[in-house]
């Protein structure tokens, strides 16, 4: 088959690496051969080998870029960067920006992954800061958009503003939006409220109306992340990763809380298993591996960070993400939008 696009793989990143990584592109192979991809792999090839004989599917798919070095779990990214360059993590980024690749994933230290990332590929012209962003679960099937994550504490109007951009250009992509729409975070709904620069990130979309391909809801609060009636919420990366834990913490609770609900009696018992059908499908819904697979938009290629905890069904899925924003051209789109406004 006639590869069109590279994705280097980090083989070494994560917890259950490399045995995940392997068996999570076993499970992605059909989506990748779809969309036309090839596989480079870097790690240690004395793991990674064994791991191939007992996939052939990724063997045919893949390459290995043997290294004996990887990035911790603890290590900082300063340390790495000085000393870091021949760490599996390392590699795999420089191949995007060589042109080897055009994009990459990893399961590891999220820190080190940003900071190299943006200190190897750098920012795509004309965008001031980088984005981490993910999907949450909401209302009429629908997934809600959200970022930044925590890439940058502190944000200005320009930062939200594009933001908005690459956020909904992201969930035209993987979420299916023909015509997103796209809000900022704030306290309040009403014009005026929070702070000043929200408000001027608002105002920069009123007077770029004619050049975008959303439609700009205006303010969100917190409880609209789960209502469907916005597809993209842009906010700062000190909000949006409180709202991340929040969420990702009241959903842990509730399924805790459930499981000793249905565990408290027999009649609770009984009463799940006549509802099992529907505690499955909502099971189903919300889990956490169905979302895995964060994106660093803005970067001059593609860079998806998988949670280093998920197993092979969560890493296959940020390897699907990396490989539609790349078929897509996603970076190109992000260009040209960048070229029209006016900031």
């Amino acid at each position: 088959m006639q590869r069109k696009y590279t994705i280097a793989v980090d083989a070494m990143g994560g917890d259950a690496a490399p045995g995940m990584v392997i068996e999570g592109l076993h499970k992605s192979a059909a989506f990748i051969n779809k969309n036309g991809v090839a596989i480079r792999l870097y790690g240690d090839e004395a793991q990674i080998n064994p791991l191939l004989q007992k996939f052939p599917a990724v063997a045919a798919m893949s390459e290995v870029v043997h290294t004996s070095e990887k990035v911790m779990p603890d290590d900082k990214p300063s340390n790495v960067i000085r000393r870091g360059r021949t760490t599996s993590m390392w590699l795999a980024i420089e191949s995007v920006r060589n042109g080897q690749a055009d994009a990459v994933v990893s399961a590891g230290n999220t820190g080190c992954l940003l900071g190299i990332s943006k200190l190897v590929i750098s920012m795509l012209p004309g965008v001031k800061r980088p984005a981490i962003t993910t999907c949450v679960p909401s209302k009429k099937n629908k997934r809600t958009v959200l970022l930044d994550l925590g890439a940058n504490s502190e944000c200005n109007e320009v930062n939200i503003f594009q933001f908005l951009i690459m956020g909904s250009l992201y969930a035209k992509i993987i979420c299916g939006q023909a015509r997103p729409k796209a809000a900022i975070l704030n306290i309040g709904s009403e014009a005026g409220k929070g702070l000043d620069y929200l408000t001027r990130a608002s105002d920069m979309v009123s007077a770029n109306k004619e050049n975008l391909d959303f439609d700009y809801a205006g303010f969100a609060e917190g409880d609209d992340i789960f209502k469907g009636e916005v597809d993209v919420i842009a906010t700062d990366g000190f909000s949006g990763n409180v709202a991340l834990k929040t969420l990702e913490g009241a959903a842990k609770f509730i399924t805790s809380s459930l499981k000793s609900a249905i565990k408290s009696s027999w009649i609770a018992r009984l009463g799940a298993a006549i509802m099992l059908p529907q505690l499955l499908k909502f099971r189903n819904k919300f889990d956490p591996r169905k979302y895995n697979g964060a994106v660093f938009l803005g970067l001059n290629g593609i860079v998806v960070k998988s949670h280093g905890g998920t197993d092979a069904v969560g890493f296959a899925n940020a390897v699907q993400y990396a490989a539609a924003l790349v078929s897509a051209d996603f970076n190109s789109s992000v260009r040209d939008k960048m070229e029209k406004i006016k900031l």
